[in-house]
């Protein structure tokens, strides 16, 4: 992982759903998008493959689709 973004998504709530913290990080366009990319497989919370777009991501995880790392944190 030499080249990875890495990107901190701050959240106003306790929590987001995997999907709309992908849409939020402009990894993709629509809901429809989420389910396909998940099921492809490729997408890991914490380390673990998820493949539920309606996960609840709080402050603290990390979610990483390729070379990209997203930090979700609390907004100020």
């Amino acid at each position: 992982m030499t080249n990875a973004e890495h990107l901190d998504i701050a959240i106003s709530t306790e929590t987001i759903r995997l999907g709309q913290l992908l849409k939020l990080a402009n990894v993709i366009d629509s809901g429809s998008d989420a389910k396909m990319l998940l099921a492809e497989g490729g997408v890991s919370v914490n380390g673990e493959p998820e493949t539920r777009r309606g996960r609840q991501l709080r402050a603290g995880d990390v979610m990483q689709l390729d070379d990209i790392v997203i930090t979700v944190t609390n907004a100020e």
